[in-house]
C-alpha cells in the first residue's frame, strides 16, 4: 500500500511537461515556507510529501497533540479487538523526514499578512498554508446537546477521551441494557462509521452482555453500504441491532443527557442505558478563522489542488474540505495530502502542476474475519471533483466467508500501510 517514491514523482511532478525552473525560482523555492495545521491523515501526509518532493522547502507542522489517535480503527478498540495504544502515533518519523513539528494550537490566520498565530502568541509566516484541522461539533444543533452533555452521552467522534469514556460506559452497562446511537444527516466524518460502530459494539455485547440491544436513530433514509451492513448484522448478531431511519421517525431533535433520553421529530421518546450521540459537524474552527468556510460550515476547494475557493494560497484537506462526491475519510485525506503536496511543490519549484486524480476506499469491519468495502475514483473537471464513470466498486452481497475474511485482512493491511506512510517510518 505504501507508494513508491519514484512513482509519486513520476505521476505527480513529471506527468506533464516540466517547465525549466530559472535560478530565481529555485532561490525562492529554497526559502519558501509551508505551514501545515493539523497532523492527521491529511496534514501529516502533506507535510511528509512536501519534504519528499521538494526537500528545499521549509515545512512546519502545527499539531497540539504529541500523540495522534486515529478515528479509523477506534471502533475496533470499542469492540475489544485493538488496544488503545495500537491506534496512537507520534511524530518522530516526520521529524526524521525534516519536518519541523510545533506542538501548539493554531488560534488564528491572517491571510493578508500570511501568518498563523499560535496559542502561545508566536507568529508563523507562510508562503503556502495547508489546513487539515478535521471537524468541530455543532454544539446545541440538537437541543440539549452541548459540551457538558457529551460528558454524560459521549459522541466519541474524535478519537481520545470520549472514546475511552464510551468504552467504560459499555463495560458498566448491565446485560440486557440498551445502547442507543444518534446518527446525523450528511455530510459528516466517515459515512460508514456509525454502522461499523454498531457492529463493533454488538461484537463486544455478544461476548459479554448477550441480552443487550443496540438501536440506531438515524436522520437519513439511506447510508453507506446499507445492504451489506444489514446483511452482516443479521448474520453475526441476529436481532441485536435495530436501525430506525428518518421515515420511521428516527430523526432526533432533543437530547436529555442526564436522563439518557432523546426525543424524535414526532415526539417519540427513547430511553438508553448508554447514549452515544453523534451530532452534526463542521470544519475545524481554524478553517473558519482563516475565512475558507462558507455557510455550510465546510471549506469549498478547487478540485485541481484542494486550494480554497475563497482564499488564495490556502489549501484545505480532509474532513474540513467540501470535495463534492469524495467522502470524508482517512484514505481520502491521505490521497488529497499527496496531491496538494505535489501541486505546491510543483508551483514553488516552477514546474507544471500535476494532473489531479484521486481515489478512496472505505473498509468496514462487521466482525472478526468479516469485512466489507466501497471504493471510488475522482478527477477534477472545471474546478470541481466528479466521479470517474463506472469507477465505484462495492463488496458483493452474499459473498462467501473467504471473501469477507479477505476484505477484513485488506482493511487491517490498509491501516498498517497508511500509518507507516504518514507517521511510522
Amino acid at each position: 500500500m505504501r507508494p513508491d517514491r519514484r512513482a509519486v514523482l513520476g505521476t505527480a511532478l513529471y506527468g506533464t511537461a516540466a517547465l525549466a525552473a530559472p535560478s530565481i525560482v529555485r532561490a525562492q523555492a529554497a526559502s519558501a515556507r509551508v505551514v501545515v495545521v493539523g497532523g492527521g491523515f491529511g496534514g501529516g501526509t502533506a507535510a511528509r510529501y512536501l519534504r519528499q518532493l521538494a526537500p528545499q522547502l521549509q515545512v512546519t507542522l502545527v499539531e497540539p497533540a504529541k500523540r495522534f489517535y486515529t478515528c479509523p480503527f477506534s471502533n475496533l478498540y470499542l469492540a475489544g479487538l485493538r488496544s488503545w495504544e495500537s491506534i496512537g502515533h507520534n511524530y518522530d518519523g516526520l521529524r526524521a523526514a525534516g519536518v519541523e513539528i510545533v506542538h501548539e494550537r493554531a488560534d488564528d490566520v491572517d491571510a493578508a499578512a500570511r501568518t498563523v498565530r499560535l496559542a502561545n502568541g508566536k507568529m508563523l509566516r507562510w508562503d503556502r498554508l495547508v489546513l487539515s484541522p478535521g471537524i468541530d461539533l455543532r454544539w446545541n444543533a440538537l437541543e440539549g446537546y452541548g459540551e457538558a452533555a457529551a460528558e454524560l452521552a459521549p459522541h466519541a467522534w474524535k478519537a481520545g477521551p470520549q472514546t475511552l469514556l464510551l468504552r467504560r460506559q459499555m463495560e458498566a452497562m448491565p446485560d440486557g441494557g440498551t445502547f442507543l446511537m444518534v446518527v446525523p444527516d450528511n455530510p459528516f466524518r466517515c459515512p460508514p462509521g456509525p454502522y461499523e460502530r454498531a457492529a463493533m459494539v454488538a461484537h463486544y455485547f455478544k461476548q459479554h452482555k448477550p441480552r443487550s440491544k443496540i438501536i440506531l436513530l438515524d436522520a437519513k433514509a439511506n447510508f453507506s453500504k446499507k445492504a451489506l451492513f444489514l446483511q452482516g448484522w443479521k448474520a453475526l448478531y441476529g436481532d441485536m441491532i435495530e436501525w430506525v431511519g428518518v421515515a420511521q421517525d428516527g430523526q432526533v431533535v432533543r437530547v436529555d443527557a442526564r436522563a439518557l433520553e432523546v426525543e424524535s421529530v414526532f415526539g417519540t421518546r427513547h430511553k438508553a442505558d448508554v447514549l452515544n450521540v453523534i451530532p452534526p459537524q463542521k470544519a475545524g474552527s481554524i478553517a473558519e478563522r482563516a475565512g475558507v468556510t462558507d455557510d455550510s460550515g465546510w471549506a469549498p476547494v478547487k478540485g485541481e489542488n484542494f486550494e480554497s475557493e475563497r482564499v488564495a494560497g490556502i489549501h484545505v484537506l480532509g474532513d474540513a474540505a467540501f470535495a463534492g462526491p469524495m467522502p470524508k475519510s482517512g484514505f481520502a485525506a491521505n490521497n488529497q495530502g499527496k496531491l496538494a503536496a505535489a501541486a505546491i511543490a510543483a508551483e514553488l519549484s516552477g514546474r507544471m502542476r500535476p494532473i489531479a486524480s484521486y481515489a478512496n476506499t472505505c473498509y468496514s469491519l462487521i466482525g472478526p474475519g468479516y469485512g466489507i468495502s466501497v471504493a471510488g475514483v475522482y478527477h477534477a473537471h472545471e474546478g470541481r471533483l466528479i466521479d470517474v464513470p463506472h469507477s465505484v466498486g462495492i463488496s458483493p452481497l452474499d459473498a462467501d466467508a473467504a471473501f469477507r475474511a479477505a476484505e477484513a485482512r485488506y482493511g487491517a493491511a490498509w491501516y498498517a500501510a497508511i500509518s507507516a506512510d504518514i507517521w511510522d517510518r
